[in-house]
Formats: C-alpha cells, structure tokens, sequence
C-alpha cells in the first residue's frame, strides 16, 4: 500500500467535547487537585511537592493551580522518538500524527499451531517484535507476552532483550522498579552509543501508572523520576475503571484520569524541567454484570478519544488504547471491536495507539490479531488522511477525454494514480467467490495464521554488534559481567 501515511490539511477526524465542556474539566481537576488531593508515597517527591509550594499534611498532598500551570509550561509540546539506528521515526506532537503498537504482558497467547490458549514463555516475545517489525502499520513495538520461563523478578529485562534483538522500531517497555528502569536505560545506551545520544535522540519510551483513585505510588515514582533524571519519554497512563476506581459517568472519570495524570507531570517538572512526558491513558468500565475491566466497551472509546482532546488542549502528545477487545478467541467479535476502536482512535488524532493484538480484555495476545489489526490501522489510515482536491484529481480534461458511456480503466491517468488513490489489503479477501474458491477458500484467520509463520520463518532484522549484543543479554540475565562490553 503505498502513501498510505500522507495526510492532506482537510483530514477527517473527531471532535466529542467542546471548548468548554474542556474548561469545566480542567477546572473541575484543578479543583480536586487543590481541594482533595492526591497520595503520594515517595520521598523525594515529597520533598519536591513541599519545596515546589504544594501543600503537605503527611502523604496527602494538595496541589494549587499555579504549579499545574507551571509544569505544563515547561513541558514539551513535542517528541522526536527514533528508531534503533538513529533515524527519526516518530514525530510525536499534538495532532501531528497517529502511530500504531501492540500491547505488553499478556500471560497469555493463543499457540499458532493448536488455536488453543497457553502461558506465555521469552520465545513469544521474540516472536511478537519479528512480527512487529516486519509489519507496515506497526510503528512501535511492546512486549505482547509475558515470559513465564525467566526468573519473575528479570522479566522486564528478558522482554528488552526480546524487542531490541528482533526489532529495529522504537520501544515501549515497562519496568518493574527503579533498579529495572536502570538495566534498560543502559542496554538501549549501548545500543546507540551512549546515555548523552541516548537523551538526545531516544528510541525507548517507559511507560508508568499512577494506583487509581488519585495516588502514585513508591515504584511508580521511583520510575517517574529516575525517567526524568535520564531524559527518557515517559508516558504516565492512568487506568480508571469507571463506577470502580472512579465515577461511573465518562466525565467524573476524566477529571480523576485527569488529576492522576497532571499530579504525576507535576512531580516529573519538578524533578528535571523540559523531561519529556506523554499524556494518556483510559478510562474503561468495569462492567456490573461480570466485574471485568472491559476493553470493547464503547464507552472505554468515548474516554479513550475525551483524553486525546484533552492531550491537545495542554499541547501534550497522546497515548490511548485500540486493537483490543473483550472476546477471547480471535472471532467475530474481536474483529468488529478493534475496527471500531481503530477507527475511533484514528478519527480522534491519537500520537500513540497501543493495545493492537489484545483480546480477553487484556489477557491473552494474538498474533492472528495483530496482523487483523495492522490491516485496520493501515485502512484507518487510509480514511483520515484526507483527499486531494486540486486539477490532477479532479481530472477534468480525462473525463472530457472519455466522455459519455466510455471506459477510464485504459487511461494514462488510472495508470499513474490509482496506487495512491485505492487501499490495497494483504489479507481482506477483495476476490471473486470463484477465485477464492479456487485459492483454497480460506478464511481471514486461517490467512493470518499462515502469513504470522511465514513472517517468522523469513523475516530478518539486522544483528547488533556482537559484543553490545552479548553485553545486552548479560545484563538481561543479571549476570556479574553486565553493563560492559566483553
């Protein structure tokens, strides 16, 4: 599919809260922030809180506007992310454009070849970020499964390991405490050459939450920290569950979302002003009929797109959710719940879009699912760029040409632009009954299946230096001799 990631000025998009609905939001944060308060459970945050004029009763903290204000001034409108060479991959600023990823720490995956669900082990992590890497529409990679074959406490590390060894794209980890942001940070700087070339043109992203409702914890902060100390991106995602961890209505969940994530970016100015940070996160239902933290709820999409408008109302760059669905099989009803929130997601203007791949409302990964969802990312795409309207495309002198009852297909003019102007699919089936009768009348699951070996059977990303490579992979191991090339 060629251009599919121009945008023309007219693109199509979505707009579900009004300026001031915006303001009543914001306000009505700003409020709790300064009359309620937020938990905070970390020392040095504290201190910062008391020195940066919040008020302090023990680990309550209430935060007046003026240092919301101050932090969101010295935050960055924008991002250049890159990818593992150097080359910028990701221009993340409000608007500016949409890029897809799958989700992380699935226990589970649905095995290629049984179709049945399993634990995860390291070789479906490594497997998830060939298939990433070799996808169009896949522009970040996550660890979309969780090892259960490496030691629990150095999972986060074994998963780094994983995405930098099989994929060339920049990075979304997590971590599980300071200690484990610290092993990743050095092993992506023996990557590029450096902390200081690290800093400058980063390819990681870390990726932290703050305890719903309205604390952050020690380890979160620890992260927080230590993440704007180094200089890397770091999205701080709240996870509300509406009528659970927050009000039930889309809107109170907002302001509680809202509060957790600013509250977060206050401390992280605090600590190092200018650090890169990215708003987001989501504000799924918890449904009252199963207690399960629904990710195919729609109304899981109306907070998903609320929190990207309020992303450009601070002028912040976004992360939400889309790809996922509630179903634990890859059946008809995880297909209809990712095109909706893909398209969803790419109508609101998101810059990060992850959770491609999730089913069983965040449990299980599926590798048949990614590449239904790169299909839709790429279609989405293809919707909201918008169309060009100038003398070439409206083809005056062609239809003159042709005239009444006459026939384009032979025309120069169908030659030389119907590649930019149609979407074309690897996967959907867009043949005659006869044709794909003849071609074995697959399904689009059974083609996803067979395209997912064929990728890991062929695909191939290029090998690091085998002296980083090896220092990577001793500190993934938590061995004596890591953060040293041999």
């Amino acid at each position: 599919m060629l251009n599919s990631k121009k945008t023309f000025d007219n693109r199509m998009s979505l707009i579900n809260l009004t300026k001031k609905q915006m303001d009543d939001i914001h306000q009505a944060t700003l409020d709790i922030l300064e009359k309620v308060g937020v938990k905070v459970y970390e020392k040095e945050a504290l201190g910062l809180l008391d020195k940066g004029g919040a008020n302090l009763s023990g680990e309550l903290v209430k935060i007046p506007a003026w240092m919301v204000q101050q932090a969101l001034q010295t935050v960055p409108s924008s991002i250049a992310i890159a990818d593992r060479s150097g080359n910028r991959a990701m221009p993340l600023e409000s608007q500016r454009g949409v890029y897809y990823g799958p989700g992380s720490d699935t226990p589970y995956t649905i095995d290629l070849d049984t179709g049945k669900r399993r634990r995860t082990v390291k070789q479906d992590t490594i497997n998830s970020a060939l298939v990433c890497d070799a996808l169009e529409n896949i522009d970040f990679v996550m660890a979309l499964a969780l090892a259960s074959d490496v030691p629990e406490t150095r999972t986060d590390r074994h998963h780094f390991e994983a995405m930098a060894l099989n994929s060339t794209k920049p990075i979304v980890f997590d971590a599980h405490d300071r200690r484990g942001l610290l092993d990743i940070v050095e092993m992506a700087s023996l990557i590029v050459g450096g902390k200081e070339k690290l800093a400058a043109n980063p390819y990681i992203i870390h990726y932290a939450q703050p305890t719903s409702p309205l604390m952050h914890s020690k380890t979160a902060l620890e992260k927080l920290l230590t993440a704007a100390r180094e200089m890397i991106p770091l999205i701080y995602a709240p996870a509300v569950m509406c009528g659970a961890t927050a009000p039930v209505t889309t809107a109170g969940a907002l302001v509680v979302a809202n509060a957790e994530c600013l509250s977060g970016l206050v401390i992280h100015q605090l600590k190092a002003r200018g650090a890169p940070f990215i708003y987001g996160g989501g504000t799924p239902p918890m449904n009252m009929i199963t207690s399960v933290c629904s990710y195919g709820d729609p109304q899981r999409d109306l907070g998903c797109a609320s929190l990207v408008q309020l992303s450009d109302y601070y002028d912040l760059p976004s992360f939400t959710t889309a790809g996922c669905s509630d179903a634990h099989i890859f059946d008809q009803q995880a297909a209809m719940e990712a095109g909706f929130n893909l398209l969803i997601s790419g109508l609101s203007g998101a810059n990060m879009v992850h959770d491609l791949g999730y089913i069983g409302a965040g449990i299980t990964g599926s590798l048949e699912y990614l590449l239904l969802c790169n299909e839709g990312a790429g279609a989405v795409r293809f919707l909201t760029r918008g169309m060009d309207v100038n003398p070439t495309t409206l083809a005056l002198d062609v239809i003159e040409k042709v005239g009444p009852g006459g026939l384009y297909l032979s025309e120069k003019h169908t030659m030389d632009h119907f590649r930019d102007q149609m979407h074309f699919t690897d996967l959907f089936n867009r043949n005659t009954y006869e044709n794909w009768l003849a071609a074995g009348s697959k399904s689009f699951g059974e083609s996803a299946n067979a395209m997912v070996k064929e990728i890991l059977t062929w695909h191939e990303v290029p090998r690091l230096d085998s002296q980083v490579e090896k220092a990577i992979r001793a500190i993934a191991a938590g061995e004596d001799c890591r953060h040293k090339l041999a």
